[in-house]
């Protein structure tokens, strides 16, 4: 019989999937905590405990380089098919707060009109797996939910990532919650159960970087076929670092990512206009300057890193682009780290570009 209720191939876990419905039907604030398949946290969650128990779900804590409202944050991943991931299992409650939720939504679960046939007994089969120890192959069952052992770990349960638009991702972890001691990593077969590099990917998300304002010679204003130097001092262009941390009695986990700039594209917003490379990816300097400033003297020098117009913007503007390429890595608890994909974010700043005028006489 198979362990995983996502692949139920086995009849118990057939039933236990539709008693993990029948629930979600019968819970109609759902998307409110993990238990429910809720969503994750911002920068002000946090878990808790009273004197006889755990009692608040473990949430995720953000600080550093990240969005202040929560959401995602500037962050555009460079390898189109990385994404955050969608969901993932999180210490929940200790055995007691345990009992009383779930213990509450199978009665009213049980008590629903209309509740009978197999989503009845599916309901059935889920109580028996936390009141009767009914258990299958890989999957044990629990004692009266495990209150002998309240206070010496916690229920895990699933958690929406709020930020993931495909609600079949979004609602994908959909194993029952299961019990991991204090100490004790959650068993091989929960792979989305939340580690380091989960929460580095989550930090990934929330990322705030800098805008990327380049300074312009000359500025705003520029001439037909005259070059125009671009640069960013290294004071302005640092490393950025967001942490994401998971803290409860008995296990605690962090990730920080950080991100280092590494070159700065530059689009002129035309395609009447030469960039300086010619591919428009100027590299970053050994001080971690992009560029070099404009100097007197340098009109007839080409730029290490900028553009020269080719024609007029007429009565309006030129929508100049910098996006900086920031290379991402991360470190977190126990050691573990490595690399994400490259990260880019833009901004757009108004180039004017006028005809040179002739003087006739």
């Amino acid at each position: 019989m198979n362990g995983s209720l996502r692949t139920p191939l086995g009849s118990c876990a057939t039933v236990l999937v539709l008693a993990v419905s029948a629930l979600m039907l019968a819970a109609p604030n759902s998307t409110a905590e993990p238990v429910d398949y809720g969503k994750g946290g911002d920068s002000d969650e946090k878990g808790g405990a009273d004197d006889t128990s755990i009692y608040a779900a473990a949430k995720i804590q953000y600080s550093g380089a990240v969005t202040k409202t929560g959401g995602t944050g500037n962050v555009t991943s460079a390898d189109v098919n990385w994404t955050p991931p969608p969901c993932w299992y999180a210490p929940y409650l200790g055995a007691k707060d345990f009992k009383k939720k779930m213990s509450g939504q199978i009665e009213s679960a049980k008590n629903t009109p209309g509740m009978g046939g197999t989503a009845g007994a599916a309901i059935g089969e889920m109580q028996r797996h936390y009141e009767d120890d009914y258990g299958w192959t890989d999957t044990p069952g629990y004692k009266d939910y495990n209150v002998d052992k309240d206070g010496e770990g916690m229920f895990w349960a699933a958690v929406e990532n709020p930020d993931e638009p495909d609600v079949l991702k979004r609602s994908s972890c959909n194993d029952l919650p299961f019990w991991v001691d204090n100490g004790d990593t959650p068993p091989a077969r929960y792979e989305e159960a939340i580690k380091p590099e989960i929460l580095a990917a989550l930090a990934y998300q929330r990322m705030q970087l800098p805008d990327t304002k380049v300074t312009l010679a000359p500025e705003a204003t520029t001439k037909v076929n005259l070059p125009t130097w671009a640069w960013l001092d290294k004071a302005v262009f640092d490393e950025v670092q967001a942490t994401a941390a998971i803290n409860v009695p008995g296990f605690g986990i962090q990730a920080t990512t950080t991100a280092k700039p590494v070159s700065l594209t530059l689009e002129p917003g035309t395609t009447d206009a030469e960039t300086f490379p010619a591919s428009g990816q100027c590299a970053i300097n050994a001080d971690n300057s992009i560029g070099r400033p404009y100097a007197t003297g340098d009109a007839d020098k080409t730029p290490p890193c900028g553009i020269r117009y080719l024609h007029s913007s007429g009565d309006g503007v030129f929508k100049l682009r910098a996006t900086i390429t920031w290379k991402i890595s991360w470190t977190g608890t126990g050691g573990a780290g490595g690399d994400l994909p490259d990260g880019t974010f833009g901004t757009t700043q108004n180039v004017t570009v006028q005809e040179i005028q002739a003087v006739n006489r």
